[in-house]
């Protein structure tokens, strides 16, 4: 089983390229699996011992000042509305929800990653309706009708099985124990809403990227140059904190099904292609990261 998870990704994007058109059809199911995901993490945890720690600060600064000056840097060069607004939400997009799920695999501290998967996503659910007021098609929505549908989602599959694993520790913990035995699954269960969330965005284009090509081809490059600097911004950062993996995966990995939702939601639909570029991108990148540490395990003597 060990040796196959090196192509577990690479699979998925393939299988959500050929098979979008099923993949649009099954988007429902995806909030769930990112549930039993987060669920099958906090359960592996101890949630008590959760942090805020200053290698977050660095991490939501980028995330929330860059994101919007990326953006106005970009209107004021008078670039594309599209582009503008994939690249804000490219880069305020939360953490993934299976970021703990890499980055453990990888050797970082799993209380870290935990923490800021936590942490990261309440953030953005209180800063997205705040530039979402002024960017995007809903700009008259109220900010507390806005802020209030962004947490309901985010709480939904982020906080939800976080009370739910916290309950179980403190109350149930023979149960706990249980589900935290299955851990490893949660790294299948991303394969699977990888596969579906990048279909359903590839359909999205087919149906809607006529005309639109050039805006597409930009919204490609600026997610391949963002994937680059997130990761190796974060992986700097990580290094001064003592943690280069969990540096680089906190800022590097997105939860693109979520961005895409924001995207659809308040921005150009459009625009969430860039997300739709950056998940191909980041699980490229994490698959090859997990061949190369699984290949420098085997070599290293025992």
């Amino acid at each position: 089983m060990q040796k196959i998870k090196s192509y577990v990704l690479p699979i998925a994007i393939v299988l959500g390229l050929l098979l979008h058109d099923y993949c649009a059809a099954f988007s429902v199911v995806v909030p769930y699996i990112i549930f039993t995901i987060l669920l099958l993490t906090f359960t592996a945890v101890d949630i008590r011992e959760l942090r805020f720690k200053p290698l977050f600060i660095w991490i939501i600064l980028f995330q929330v000042g860059v994101s919007l000056g990326g953006y106005a840097l970009l209107k004021l060069l008078n670039v594309n509305e599209i582009i503008a607004e994939g690249v804000l939400i490219g880069v305020l997009c939360p953490v993934a929800a299976s970021v703990a799920v890499v980055s453990t695999m990888l050797g970082a501290d799993r209380n870290t990653v935990t923490s800021y998967s936590v942490i990261g996503n309440l953030v953005v659910s209180i800063v997205a309706p705040i530039y979402f007021s002024f960017i995007g098609v809903n700009q008259d929505m109220p900010f507390l009708a806005s802020f209030l549908q962004i947490l309901r989602r985010i709480g939904t599959v982020i906080g939800l099985p976080f009370v739910v694993a916290f309950a179980l520790q403190l109350w149930w913990p023979k149960a706990n124990k249980t589900l935290s035995r299955y851990k490893g699954l949660a790294f299948y269960f991303w394969a699977v809403a990888l596969f579906l969330t990048l279909g359903q965005t590839i359909h999205f284009i087919f149906l809607n990227g006529k005309g639109n090509w050039n805006s597409i081809l930009w919204l490609g490059v600026s997610a391949l140059l963002f994937c680059i600097i997130q990761f190796g911004l974060g992986k700097w950062i990580g290094h001064k904190y003592g943690d280069t993996i969990a540096g680089g995966q906190l800022l590097g990995q997105k939860n693109s099904a979520m961005g895409i939702w924001m995207a659809n939601h308040y921005l150009l639909p459009l625009a969430s292609v860039y997300l739709a570029f950056y998940s191909v991108f980041q699980n490229l990148f994490n698959s090859w990261q997990i061949w190369y540490y699984e290949r420098q395990k085997k070599k290293a003597p025992n």
